[in-house]
């Protein structure tokens, strides 16, 4: 091959690169130019990014607390009934036994922190699919839910946690928006910049070959569990303060979502790796395209159309590119 050809053929493979890294982002921004054409009014005022922005805080904290375990090659399908049950946990023991809000959040992380423990124990001692540990798991967490809540939505919240989550705005976006770019940022540290990181990607990679590299790939795995239990848990915080009440069962619904947003976001940015950046961009993606579709007045089913679709073409996609990465690798 002549050095003009492979100019060009590293140009042409360059250009597939920054495609894939940042398709996801241009994508993102034709929703918001075909929606701001077809409902400028509505759609391209600065009260719907707000609200766009600062609802869903909570779904990205979820996303990021799924990518950690998933990661190592785990599965946390008890991460959404995490967040009821934490949620729940601060209704109950602030509004039935008056705890101070503080103390009641404080619960509610011990409360995530023991779920990602016992998900760790469970699957690691017993050696069983996280997958199906996780999911019973999530049914047991939801009974328990049901049976303190007595199945009824508790509300009469302290409403510091509202002011401190939601009702508090910096230029404009609720507080709810920066604590959950900082749960991301953190986690973009660790996985780039720490020891951690790299034992975590290696154990996802390989974990026999892990093991045999001295890594303790148990221990790195059973940490996903217990950070995964801490950010459902911060969920669920986030979730009180933006209602302002702890609902039993609608927690259960961002668990889809979250997925969706895990495996698009596994093919933005560091394609074929799951990392917080992508994960970000990717709920901020759906979630645009949902709400666009609503202010044309398209019925609300479109939500688990758009969800549900997105989950399967994400997945497809991120094992494309995962598949293509480990070719060039």
């Amino acid at each position: 091959m002549s050095d003009m050809d492979a100019a060009r053929a590293a140009r042409r493979q360059s250009w597939i690169d920054n495609g894939e890294r940042y398709g996801l982002i241009v994508a993102w921004l034709a929703v918001i130019l075909v929606f701001g054409i077809l409902r400028p009014t509505t759609f391209l005022s600065w009260a719907n990014f707000s609200t766009i922005f600062g609802s869903q805080a909570i779904l990205v904290v979820l996303t990021l607390g799924l990518i950690v375990p998933l990661t190592a090659g785990d599965y946390d399908l008890s991460i959404a009934g995490n967040l009821t049950l934490s949620s729940m946990t601060i209704a109950v023991l602030n509004v039935y036994f008056h705890w101070p809000i503080l103390l009641a959040v404080f619960a509610a992380l011990a409360v995530g922190l023991l779920i990602g423990a016992i998900n760790a124990f469970i699957v690691l001692y017993f050696r069983i699919n996280s997958l199906i540990v996780t999911l019973g798991m999530g049914t047991f967490i939801h009974g328990i839910t049901l049976w303190i809540s007595n199945s009824n939505t508790i509300s009469g919240i302290d409403f510091s946690i509202a002011q401190a989550v939601i009702v508090t705005r910096l230029f404009g976006i609720p507080l709810a928006f920066y604590y959950a770019l900082l749960v991301a940022a953190i986690i973009w540290y660790v996985f780039t910049y720490t020891s951690a990181g790299q034992r975590l990607l290696f154990v996802g990679r390989g974990r026999e070959v892990a093991r045999l590299s001295g890594i303790r790939v148990d221990q790195v795995r059973a940490i996903t569990f217990l950070v995964s239990g801490v950010l459902g848990a911060v969920a669920g915080i986030l979730f009180v303060g933006t209602l302002g009440a702890a609902d039993p069962n609608s927690g259960l619904s961002y668990l889809l979502p979250a997925f969706a947003a895990a495996f698009l976001g596994a093919t933005s940015i560091t394609p074929g790796r799951f990392n917080p950046i992508g994960s970000v961009i990717a709920v901020y993606f759906l979630v645009t395209g949902i709400t666009g579709l609503s202010i044309l007045g398209i019925s609300t089913f479109v939500q688990d159309l758009f969800y549900g679709g997105a989950l399967v073409v994400a997945v497809a996609l991120s094992q494309v590119v995962r598949g293509r990465q480990e070719r060039l690798s």
